[in-house]
C-alpha cells in the first residue's frame, strides 16, 4: 500500500496565517501554533506509513529547512489541492490544522482507496473536510467551490453522486479562537516563545 501523504500548509508567517486566533492571542503566537500544528501534520502522516511524505506550502520558509518541499500552484485552493492530488494516481491530502487527525485515519482512507473507492472524505465539523483521499482526482470536485463556507462538503458530496466514495469520522480544525481550548487539551503550548525562523 504506497498511497502518497500530502500535508498542506502555508508559511508561518506573522500576520499571514490563523487571523482569526491571531486576534485573541497575537500574530507571533498565531503563526508559531501555525508552524507546530503543520510539524504534528508531518508526524502523524509518517506514522501512518501509508507512502512517501509531501509537504505543499504557499511560499518557502526557513521553518521547513529540511523537509522535501513543494510549492502550491493555482488560483484558489481548489485549483491548488487538484494540482497537488493530480501527481499521482493515488493520494491523500490533509490540511495542516486538524490535530485530532490520526494514522489510523490516513491509513483507513489509504485502504478505502486500495478497495475501489474513489474519493475518501473526513468531514469537519465547520462543513469542510480535513482530509481528502482521491484515485485520480476528478477536477470537477474543485472547482467553482465557495472554500470559506459551510456548504464545501455538502457541495463536494452532491458533485460525487454515481461514483463510488467514503466518509471517515467527523472531526474539528484549528480556526476560531474557540478551538483553543481543545488545542490545550491536546496539550499544544500556546505560550509565547520567538518563533525560530
Amino acid at each position: 500500500m504506497k498511497i502518497p501523504v500530502i500535508v498542506f500548509s502555508r508559511a508561518p508567517a506573522p500576520g499571514r496565517v490563523k487571523t482569526r486566533l491571531a486576534a485573541r492571542i497575537g500574530d507571533w503566537r498565531a503563526a508559531r501554533l501555525h508552524l507546530q500544528l503543520t510539524r504534528h501534520a508531518l508526524r502523524t502522516a509518517r506514522a501512518a506509513r501509508c507512502g512517501a511524505v509531501e509537504l505543499h506550502v504557499s511560499a518557502r520558509h526557513a521553518a521547513f529547512a529540511g523537509e522535501k518541499i513543494f510549492l502550491q500552484r493555482g488560483n484558489d485552493l481548489g485549483e491548488r489541492m487538484h494540482r497537488a492530488l493530480a501527481r499521482h494516481r493515488r493520494a491523500i491530502l490533509i490540511g495542516a490544522d486538524c490535530p485530532a487527525l490520526t494514522a489510523a485515519d490516513l491509513r483507513r482512507a489509504a485502504r478505502l482507496l486500495c478497495a475501489g473507492y474513489r474519493v475518501v472524505l473526513a468531514p469537519a465539523e465547520d462543513g469542510g473536510y480535513v482530509l481528502i483521499a482521491a484515485h485520480h482526482a476528478p477536477r470537477a470536485l474543485f472547482e467553482g467551490i465557495d472554500w470559506g463556507e459551510p456548504e464545501v462538503l455538502a457541495e463536494t458530496a452532491r458533485r460525487l453522486r454515481g461514483r463510488r466514495w467514503a466518509r471517515l469520522r467527523t472531526l474539528w480544525d484549528v480556526d476560531r479562537p474557540e478551538d483553543l481550548p481543545r488545542l490545550r487539551a491536546l496539550r499544544f503550548s500556546l505560550r509565547y516563545r520567538s518563533p525560530r525562523y
